[in-house]
C-alpha cells in the first residue's frame, strides 16, 4: 500500500466516496509533519548493516545495551572490534541514562569501512569536558571517546541529542594461495 493510501485511511471520507483536495493534502501534510518515531521503538528495520534498540530508561539498560551491541558486532564478523565497543557503548549509554528521563535509543550501522554507534535520549544538552581529580568515579567519558574512537560527536534532534562515535571496520588479512610468495 502507498504511502498516500495509508495517510488517506486516517482522514476520514465516506464510504465510497472519493476523498476531497482537502483531505488529500491534509494526509500527505500530516504525513510528512509526523512526529519522529519515538525513542522508545527501534530507528528501523534492522537490516544486514543496520541495528536499533530502544533501552528501558534504567541503569540496568546499560548491560543490556553492552550485550546487543557485543552481539551484533560478533554477528556481523567484527569481533576485534567488541572489546572497544562494549566500553564506549557502556559510556554512552550511561551518560544518557543519568542526565536524561525519558527513553533512550542504540543504533549501530556499518557504512563502508566504519562502524558508528549512535545513542539517542530526550535531553538536548550536549557533553560537557570536565577536569576531574585523579580519585574521581566518573567524569573521563569524552577522554576515553577521545583515545579508543576513530571520531565522535554530538547532534541536537527533534527529540533531543544523539551522541555517537565512529570505529574503523578491520580490513580482512590478505590471503595468498600456496606458492604464491
Amino acid at each position: 500500500m502507498a504511502a498516500q493510501d495509508v495517510a488517506l485511511d486516517k482522514v476520514s471520507v465516506s464510504e465510497g466516496a472519493r476523498p476531497s483536495w482537502f483531505a488529500r493534502q491534509l494526509a500527505l501534510w500530516s504525513q510528512a509533519t509526523q512526529p519522529l518515531r519515538p525513542l522508545n521503538a527501534p530507528r528501523a528495520r534492522a537490516t544486514a548493516q543496520d541495528a536499533s534498540w530502544p533501552l528501558a530508561p534504567e541503569l540496568i539498560s546499560v548491560s543490556r545495551a553492552r550485550r546487543l551491541a557485543i552481539e551484533q558486532v560478533v554477528e556481523w564478523r567484527l569481533d576485534e572490534l567488541a572489546d572497544t565497543v562494549e566500553l564506549l557503548v557502556s559510556e554512552l549509554v550511561t551518560n544518557a541514562l543519568c542526565h536524561t528521563r525519558g527513553p533512550v535509543r542504540m543504533n549501530l550501522q556499518v557504512r563502508g569501512a566504519r562502524l558508528r554507534c549512535e545513542v539517542e535520549d530526550t535531553n538536548s544538552d550536549g557533553p560537557v569536558r570536565r577536569s576531574v581529580c585523579d580519585d574521581a568515579e566518573g567524569g573521563r567519558g569524552m577522554e576515553i571517546l577521545d583515545l579508543l574512537a576513530e571520531a565522535w560527536g554530538s547532534s541536537r534532534t527533534a527529540t533531543g541529542k544523539t551522541l555517537w562515535f565512529e570505529l574503523p571496520v578491520p580490513v580482512p588479512a590478505q590471503t595468498c594461495p600456496p606458492g604464491d610468495l
